[in-house]
């Protein structure tokens, strides 16, 4: 089918007049994909690409990290495996939404570099950072753009260090060991409760 990309290239192609566009639950429905491209820093364009949103995902305590915005309306959660699922909600006002724009820059030992940047379509409210470095403080911004002459609001940002991968991985065998030895711990306790219960009061024949 030709309309995603179609309706790709009305978000990142040059301005033109929007159409009227509902929002809503019926909207996310009809546009269950996420169109986005990558600029490296200094380039121009980018090449179109598709992913399905990761609808539903619930950042819990045992398989993720999460970092939140001052606002809260932008978070960043970091997974086990090192990568970094970013998620929104829809912006207000919606009319005249364009899409997204996602800046990224990292602490250096001297200076700041930047990422990657990523212009998301209207339809997107999260994006997949998979190849996040271990050890590094980043600073992720996320923009709304709209079309003219609306301006575009502040945008929403935060920051977070992720831990290096052999950290995870001491982190993970000694939740593991610790769980173990509580376990071995409650064994030991019943045992020495029913020896002693047993010394303390002997059966009488």
């Amino acid at each position: 089918s030709l309309l995603p990309p179609f309706l790709a290239l009305l978000c990142f192609g040059p301005a033109l007049p929007s159409s009227p566009r509902r929002s809503g639950p019926e909207e996310e429905a009809e546009e269950p994909w996420c169109p986005y491209k990558v600029g490296t820093e200094g380039a121009a364009g980018g090449r179109l690409c598709f992913r399905t949103p990761a609808r539903g995902f619930q950042c819990t305590a045992r398989t993720c990290r999460a970092h939140r915005s001052p606002g809260g309306a932008f978070v960043a959660n970091v997974l086990l495996n090192g990568s970094v699922l970013l998620q929104w909600g829809s912006p207000r006002p919606s009319a005249g939404l364009r899409g997204f724009s996602l800046n990224c820059s990292w602490d250096g030992t001297y200076t700041r570099f930047p990422c990657d940047s990523v212009e998301l379509g209207a339809a997107c409210r999260d994006y997949l950072l998979a190849e996040a470095h271990g050890s590094v403080r980043y600073r992720l911004c996320l923009q709304p753009r709209y079309a003219p002459p609306r301006p575009a609001p502040p945008a929403q940002c935060l920051e977070f260090r992720l831990e290096p991968a052999a950290m995870r991985d001491i982190v993970v065998a000694m939740t593991a060991v610790g769980g173990s030895i509580c376990v071995m711990l409650v064994f030991i306790c019943l045992l020495v409760a029913y020896i002693t219960e047993n010394l303390m009061n002997p059966v009488s024949a």
